[in-house]
C-alpha cells in the first residue's frame, strides 16, 4: 500500500477511538491487514535510496489531505483530537518504517518484523503484480477514498 492510504486509515482510526493504546494496536492491525490485499508499491527490494524522493511526495501528500481536513472542520486546535491522528498516523506507518530500518539502515535485530510484513503481502517482492500502477493499486484507491471520505463527513 502507498503511504497516504496507510495515513489516511491511522487518522480514521485517531479520530473514532479514544484511548491511546488501542489506537497503537488497532493502527498497527489495520496496516498489516491492509498489506494482505494485493497492491502495486513503488520502491522494493532493488530499489535506490535515491528513489526516496517519492516516499517523500507520497508523505507530504497524506499528511496533507488530513491538516487540510483538520483545518477546514475548525479542528486544528483540538489538542486531543490532533495527538489521537498523529499516534494512529505514526503507527500507521511504523510497520513500512521498521523495514526501511532494517533495509536500507541494516537494523538487524528487525528481520522477523520484516519478515512478517513481507509474508502478508499478496504477491511477493518484484512480481509483476507489485509494480506501481493504476491496474495494481485498486485497493489503495478505494480505502483512500473510502477512509478520506469518513475523515470528511464524521469529523
Amino acid at each position: 500500500m502507498i503511504l497516504t492510504t496507510h495515513i489516511l486509515s491511522g487518522a480514521l482510526i485517531g479520530t473514532k477511538i479514544k484511548n491511546p493504546f488501542y489506537i497503537v494496536i488497532i493502527s498497527i492491525a489495520v496496516h498489516f491487514i491492509l498489506d494482505t490485499l494485493p497492491h502495486g508499491d513503488y520502491l522494493n527490494s532493488k530499489s535506490k535510496l535515491k528513489e526516496f524522493w517519492k516516499v517523500a511526495i507520497d508523505l507530504v501528500f497524506g499528511l496533507g489531505l488530513v491538516f487540510l481536513i483538520l483545518f477546514s472542520r475548525g479542528e486544528i486546535s483540538n489538542q486531543v483530537l490532533l495527538e489521537n491522528i498523529a499516534i494512529g498516523i505514526f503507527f500507521s506507518l511504523f510497520p513500512d518504517g521498521t523495514t526501511f530500518l532494517y533495509i536500507w539502515m541494516k537494523v538487524k535485530f528487525l528481520r522477523p518484523i520484516k519478515r512478517f510484513h513481507e509474508k502478508l503481502h499478496f504477491h511477493p517482492d518484484l512480481a509483476p503484480e507489485r509494480e506501481f500502477r493504476l491496474k495494481n493499486n485498486l485497493w489503495d484507491f478505494f480505502i483512500s477514498l473510502a477512509s478520506l471520505l469518513f475523515l470528511i463527513i464524521t469529523l
